[in-house]
């Protein structure tokens, strides 16, 4: 008896994986701008914070005019025309802060950010991504609506010859200090958002952080308050925006390098914290 010997067909090969791409810095910034520029609250906050910066600046200048015959000696002595121009940026930085505290606390509120971070194991790149795309964003529209209100505010001064003109000395720097104050503002929000992962909570502590801390420096004695009141987050940056230099203030650069460096201890601290615990 004779056996038949049937050829085994050949096992079909498996098709093989599609080549996963590595996670890049540029891939990981990319996504967040797809998430920044998506979500309706980043239009109508960073729309909010334009309009307060130019909406202000004219308001408070066209006041200021009106009733300049009106106002005392020691309000005249005391008049500052660029900063007139730029109050706005006070509302501004609020509603900057919020956004950068949402950026990545708006993540842990809806449980994304269990996704973003099994898509970015190394985590690191998530939260530069998040600060140095938020900061651009920030820094660029904040700086072009300061300019703009400084130009309409001092347009409106001018009727009573009290504006003052880009080229003078102190006016660029306080233009683009505007700009630069409310975008750290905005880094330490989101610093802030890491570190504390929620959003009334993250809030709060920055609000605390750079409007009730200085608030309550103020009622230290003079002698320690001198001293401590120029080194407070808030007090530290704003000295950019000061035409002139006053006394017991930092200087204009030393002081936003000084607001520089809370940032940059925050997103330290968030950094740590986000290596380190569960998201």
């Amino acid at each position: 008896m004779t056996t038949t010997t049937i050829p085994a067909e050949p096992l079909a090969q498996a098709p093989a994986p599609a080549a996963r791409g590595h996670v890049t810095q540029a891939r990981v910034l990319h996504s967040e701008w797809i998430k920044l520029r998506t979500l309706r609250s980043t239009f109508f906050t960073l729309l909010t914070a334009m309009v307060a910066m130019i909406g202000l600046g004219a308001l408070f200048s066209y006041f200021t005019s009106s009733h300049w015959a009106s106002m005392s000696p020691g309000e005249r002595a005391h008049f500052d025309p660029a900063l007139t121009s730029l109050r706005g940026y006070f509302l501004a930085q609020l509603a900057i802060g919020v956004l950068g505290v949402l950026m990545i606390s708006g993540e842990y509120a809806t449980g994304m950010i269990r996704s973003t971070l099994s898509a970015v194991p190394k985590r690191l790149p998530v939260l530069w991504a998040k600060a140095a795309l938020f900061a651009a964003v920030v820094w660029v529209l904040m700086t072009a609506s300061a300019l703009v209100a400084f130009l309409i505010g001092q347009s409106l001064l001018s009727s009573h010859h009290l504006g003052m003109s880009l080229s003078d000395p102190g006016a660029l720097r306080m233009v683009m200090g505007a700009g630069l104050y409310v975008t750290v503002v905005g880094l330490l929000g989101v610093a802030i958002g890491a570190l504390i992962r929620n959003t009334a909570g993250g809030i709060a502590a920055l609000f605390g952080l750079l409007l009730i801390i200085p608030v309550l420096g103020e009622a230290l004695p003079s002698s320690w308050g001198n001293h401590v009141n120029q080194w407070l987050p808030s007090n530290a940056g704003q000295s950019l925006l000061a035409l002139h230099h006053e006394a017991h203030t930092l200087q204009p650069w030393t002081g936003f390098a000084v607001f520089c460096l809370y940032a940059v201890v925050a997103l330290a601290g968030a950094a740590y914290l986000l290596k380190r615990r569960d998201a």
